[in-house]
């Protein structure tokens, strides 16, 4: 039973995090960003129109700047107490988005791999598995506070995954992009047997997260940990 007086001011309640997506049609399985179910808690989505993968990914969200400032200033208008996005290299836009709203920003999973590499034991450090490691650039990883001599690899030289996400089609091989972030994991930990954690930069392998913790046995932070995090801080549980 609900007691005493309301408070308005919002045109939507329940859901703290607003989610700005890339238009897309591959299929967003559970556990990827884009599937609502992933979530344990509401969140709202808002398409950017023309915003594909192809454009975000390899050609720097170039023109996109604009209509994902309005997509973030909707959300907020619309209720959300936090914005995020679904893909990780909006770490360009990082700094405008924060500018444009008045609510905190947390527009990519590498935003966590300063505090990965700070929790990590001396000597070990925290290496990133993205979806295209010859697109990531040292501006990518300059807005996320990325140190640039982090060890990085992409999925680019499997079969499955980089392929068909970047190429938006219309089914996708799960067993097969699992098998390809494994791979690429397990590569770039022989390259470096000092890395000690890994953080998925891409918001579609969320899903095979565990999968790849599993097969490397150590920690994986992707961007469903870094989300969980976020929710944490703008709806703290109460006990």
């Amino acid at each position: 039973m609900q007691t005493g007086k309301a408070q308005g001011g919002k045109n939507v309640y329940g859901a703290a995090i607003g989610v700005i997506m890339l238009e897309s049609q591959f299929p967003r399985i559970y556990g990827d960003a884009g599937n609502a179910a992933t979530w344990p808690f509401p969140v709202l989505f808002k398409v950017v129109t023309d915003a594909s993968p192809d454009q975000v990914v390899r050609q720097n969200a170039k023109g996109l700047l604009e209509p994902f400032l309005d997509a973030a200033r909707d959300l907020v208008k619309n209720g959300v107490d936090g914005i995020t996005t679904n893909c990780g290299f909006l770490t360009l836009f990082q700094a405008e988005l924060s500018a444009a709203v008045a609510v905190p920003v947390a527009s990519s999973s590498l935003l966590q791999v300063p505090w990965v590499q700070t929790i990590l034991p001396p000597g070990k450090r925290v290496g990133v598995v993205t979806i295209s490691a010859t697109t990531l650039t040292s501006k990518h990883l300059e807005c996320a506070g990325v140190s640039l001599d982090t060890p990085i690899i992409g999925t680019e030289t499997g079969q499955e995954f980089s392929r068909a996400i970047l190429g938006n089609e219309m089914a996708l091989d799960i067993d097969q992009s699992r098998a390809d972030i494994i791979t690429a994991g397990r590569k770039l930990c022989a390259q470096d047997p000092d890395i000690g954690a890994l953080v998925l930069e891409c918001t579609n392998m969320v899903p095979y997260a565990s999968d790849v913790s599993d097969a490397l046995g150590i920690p994986v932070f992707d961007f469903y940990s870094f989300i969980t995090w976020f929710q944490a801080g703008l709806r703290p549980r109460r006990f």
